[in-house]
């Protein structure tokens, strides 16, 4: 067998037709080579099955402050590994040395950990009645935009989007820095039991951190943009103009009594509540018992105006992809539909833990969206401000703070304090607690600001009632 680093690579992106043009290295014909040199290597020294990935990463990420070059960095990483079954032994070993001898060895590690584990009766591949076909890959889902990048252009990006926070207004005074970022990757993974596949990805980014104010009134935030695609970045200047008029806005902030009262959780900030939910009914919190929401499929969690959804298809989606890290087929479905629970989030080991079939979320969730049935388009975030009344604005959370066995939820938090649907002032140093049980059944409206944040997208969400603690 003959491995060579040629310079053209087959890819599914329409935007990515050869590696002369994507600044990859190694080639997909060669990383298809590596992989069935080590599955074949290894079902020669006697393993039942086998899988094995081979992957390349490279990037370039620049910082500025304050109108000077702080760091450059060039990324490039590969990578092999490999998995192997003797039985229902596993063992896995993995390599960034590509060549022969480096494979057989990576090989001969994993196999000999295979033979000296611990049998476990679910270790196996998946299904192969869940495996994704050759067919089902075909569609283009616009994941892989290469940009061509220099240092000079990307330290130009980032100055660009400084010098617009600090020119917004005097009071504007230091910047923790602006940067800009250009990441791709590729890979190719194949197994015994039926499946090759793989596909290129990119994800660009810039962002910016003004500090407003002097003394000891000094407010830091922050923004960014991040796409597949450099073209869908949002420009510099609005970057740094909305970041600035972010830490302007919490200038003056002060602290509150302790207190209950409805909490607004911004766009960005509500997405993580998603995660919460997604981590609480994810395969391996459920098997081990140490989640808050064991038990709970079919049951309603959320009240009935509340659906998620889950599309792993979304074109150039941060979450979107052909098939999960085991080479399960994904589908688009409802997570919760009408507040109930209509499935978890497992691999085929954890599915079968549960005595379940995996439902092609091995790696994670992809692009899930949270949505109310009450939501109408004009419910921006002034709509969702008067429907807070009198109450808690969160634009910034500090710490992790939730407890996934129990559900207890507790976090420092910023933002402004709101009467009569409008911002009275901002608010510091406080924290705000809850159980997340009662947090989800407690949602009482979704916003039509939506934001996506990774791959998850929601608008504001508005909790019924916490507890603040202030001074």
């Amino acid at each position: 067998m003959k491995l060579t680093n040629t310079a053209t690579a087959r890819t599914p992106d329409k935007s990515a037709s050869s590696n002369a043009n994507s600044g990859f290295s190694f080639s997909r014909e060669f990383f298809e080579n590596l992989v069935d040199f080590a599955i074949t290597h290894a079902k020669k020294l006697g393993a039942s099955d086998a899988a094995a990935q081979a992957n390349e990463a490279s990037g370039l990420s620049v910082s500025v402050r304050k109108g000077s070059l702080e760091n450059v960095e060039r990324n490039r990483d590969k990578s092999l590994s490999v998995s192997v079954y003797v039985g229902q032994r596993r063992g896995a070993a993995s390599t960034s040395d590509f060549s022969l001898p480096a494979v057989e060895q990576t090989v001969q590690a994993a196999f000999d950990i295979a033979r000296f584990t611990a049998e476990d009766a679910f270790a196996a591949l998946p299904d192969q009645q869940d495996i994704v076909s050759a067919k089902e890959q075909r569609q283009d889902l616009e994941l892989f935009f290469p940009w061509a990048l220099s240092s000079a252009d990307a330290m130009a990006l980032a100055m660009e989007t400084e010098a617009a926070a600090l020119s917004v207004d005097k009071r504007i005074t230091n910047s923790e820095g602006a940067a800009v970022s250009a990441q791709q990757s590729h890979f190719f993974s194949a197994h015994t039991h039926g499946f090759r596949g793989g596909y290129a990805t990119s994800r660009h980014s810039i962002s910016v951190s003004p500090i407003a104010g002097r003394g000891d009134d000094m407010q830091r935030d922050a923004w960014y943009s991040s796409e597949r695609s450099h073209l869908d970045l949002a420009q510099p200047a609005a970057i740094g103009q909305y970041a600035a008029h972010r830490a302007l806005s919490r200038l003056g902030s002060r602290k509150i009594a302790t207190t209950q009262c409805p909490v607004l959780f911004e766009a960005p900030l509500a997405s993580g509540l998603v995660g919460a939910f997604v981590q609480a009914v994810s395969g391996g919190a459920l098997y081990r018992k140490s989640s808050f929401l064991i038990d709970c499929l079919g049951q309603a969690v959320f009240p009935d105006h509340i659906d998620l959804l889950e599309d792993p298809f979304v074109k150039r989606g941060k979450g979107s992809s052909p098939f999960d890290d085991e080479g399960v087929r994904v589908k688009a479905r409802h997570v919760v539909q009408e507040g109930r629970v209509q499935g978890y989030f497992l691999g085929s080991y954890s599915a079968r833990k549960l005595g379940m079939r995996t439902t092609g979320n091995a790696g994670g969730s992809h692009n899930l969206r949270l949505r109310s049935a009450r939501t109408r388009p004009g419910d921006d975030l002034d709509a969702m401000l008067r429907r807070l009344g009198t109450g808690l604005f969160v634009t910034e959370l500090m710490g992790s703070g939730v407890n996934y066995v129990t559900g207890d939820y507790s976090r420092g938090a910023s933002g402004f304090w709101v009467e009569r649907g409008r911002i009275a002032y901002p608010v510091h140093e406080i924290t705000i607690a809850g159980n997340m049980k009662d947090m989800l059944r407690d949602i009482v409206a979704v916003g039509a600001d939506e934001y996506a944040y990774g791959a998850k997208q929601t608008g504001s969400v508005l909790i019924k009632r916490m507890k603040v603690a202030g001074s």
